[in-house]
């Protein structure tokens, strides 16, 4: 299996310009810990992550007794990640990125390599989909991580995510489908049962699926997962 086979496709993204409290309110939103930053292009600038949001956080909360700060070594990078407003000052620049048909065992090391939680995934330097430790599971639960997608799985997944958009109101993002020989995973929140149900139901119509798990789950409230 490749990135394209497990990775989230529309992703929620953020502009250069986009001020730290709108970064912070679309992480609860969505129920996702990192979003990436693109330019007019999507092609991906950086990524905001939560931790960078908690580090901020500390940092302002944090009353530092005056003879350490006489050994702190000021450090203008810091500074702006801790206290910028927008999310060109804060993010993570050039971030690792991966094309469509990275393997998903090379995917693995490379978030173990570098000790990042998600990469984003990119088609001629744009930004189409982003792949999770959580896409690497629930791809390993179903195939081999050397096993290839054959193309009818991809077009399967293709099909079931674009009668979801289109069709159920029922936010894609938030979705993760596996397939793997016809059989196909539903992962990801939904806001209520009846859109839990659209989308099994948009799955099991998919022409050559042949079997249909469905272990999408409700988000929490007061949320709106990479």
């Amino acid at each position: 299996m490749r990135a394209a086979d497990v990775m989230t496709p529309h992703v929620i993204t953020v502009s250069p310009n986009s001020e730290v409290r709108e970064i912070a309110s679309l992480l609860l939103e969505h129920g996702i810990s990192a979003v990436p930053v693109v330019d007019e292009d999507e092609r991906v600038l950086g990524i905001v992550s939560e931790g960078d949001l908690i580090r901020r956080a500390e940092d302002e909360r944090r009353d530092k007794a005056w003879w350490l700060r006489m050994f702190e070594v000021n450090d203008p990078g810091e500074y702006v990640k801790t206290h910028g407003r927008l999310a060109h000052e804060i993010m993570t620049r050039e971030p690792v990125t991966i094309d469509e048909d990275k393997p998903v065992h090379e995917i693995a090391r490379l978030l173990e390599k570098h000790r990042i939680k998600r990469v984003p995934v990119v088609r001629d330097g744009r930004l189409v989909g982003i792949v999770s430790r959580a896409n690497l599971l629930r791809g390993f639960s179903v195939a081999e991580p050397r096993a290839a997608a054959s193309v009818e799985d991809r077009e399967i997944r293709d099909a079931i995510l674009q009668e979801v958009e289109r069709h159920t109101g029922v936010m894609v993002e938030r979705l993760n489908i596996i397939v793997s020989e016809g059989e196909i995973q539903l992962w990801g929140l939904v806001d209520s049962q009846e859109q839990r149900l659209a989308v099994q139901v948009a799955a099991e119509n998919a022409p050559g699926a042949r079997s249909v798990e469905n272990h999408i789950g409700f988000m929490p409230r007061g949320m709106g997962g990479y």
